[in-house]
């Protein structure tokens, strides 16, 4: 009896564990950007309206996207991060954080495919996303078919190294981008689900 309600107790934790912790910080999220604009739109109707500031943030993202987008958009908006720039400490922190957010952001778009390789030793393996070829001028000197292959560190994927590796020593898979992150954020913790084992669910 005591087994099986320990069973239990385990099975309902395993759930309910994941679930509680992923609504928490959904809802942190949104209420964290909720409060950015709330004192604004407090201002402005009197009172206080759950979600529309959150919503007047979503808005102004796709405007600053739409307007980014935009030659003349981009050129505005880099001269503002070259002024902003000239500030040493506004600097680092802004290097950083757009470094960070472009790593997340759009690397995991960028990336071709996911592949292993043997790495730091022999019999060893790491996982690595394929950006592309390599410069024409290292494949003419290496008279090899050179990848330039991003290897993440783990359980931050946003720092790693360039390998310039020849194709024929790396081994290809087939999870997805989005599955070789999951991995490496989780340590291994989280393993993508083969195609045999889809197609049998």
């Amino acid at each position: 009896m005591f087994v099986r309600l320990r069973n239990y107790f385990i099975a309902g934790l395993v759930v309910l564990v994941p679930l509680l912790a992923t609504l928490y910080i959904v809802w942190f999220l949104f209420d964290f950007l909720d409060s950015i604009l709330r004192p604004f739109v407090t201002r402005i109707f009197g009172y206080s309206v759950i979600g529309l500031s959150f919503l007047i943030m979503l808005l102004l993202v796709l405007l600053v996207g739409s307007i980014v987008s935009q030659a003349i958009g981009r050129k505005w908006v880099e001269l503002f991060e070259k002024t902003l720039c000239k500030i040493p400490l506004i600097r680092v922190i802004h290097s950083s954080i757009k470094q960070a957010s472009s790593a997340l952001l759009i690397q995991k778009k960028e990336f071709k495919r996911v592949v292993l390789v043997e790495y730091p030793r022999k019999g060893a393996y790491v996982i690595g996303f394929v950006a592309g070829d390599s410069a024409e001028e290292i494949q003419e000197k290496t008279v090899e078919h050179i990848l330039n292959i991003f290897i993440p560190t783990s359980p931050n994927p946003t720092t790693g190294f360039l390998a310039m590796i020849p194709e024929k020593e790396v081994v290809q898979l087939d999870m997805s981008i989005e599955d070789g992150f999951k991995m490496i954020i989780t340590g291994g913790l989280v393993t993508p689900t083969s195609k045999i084992e889809k197609n049998i669910q």
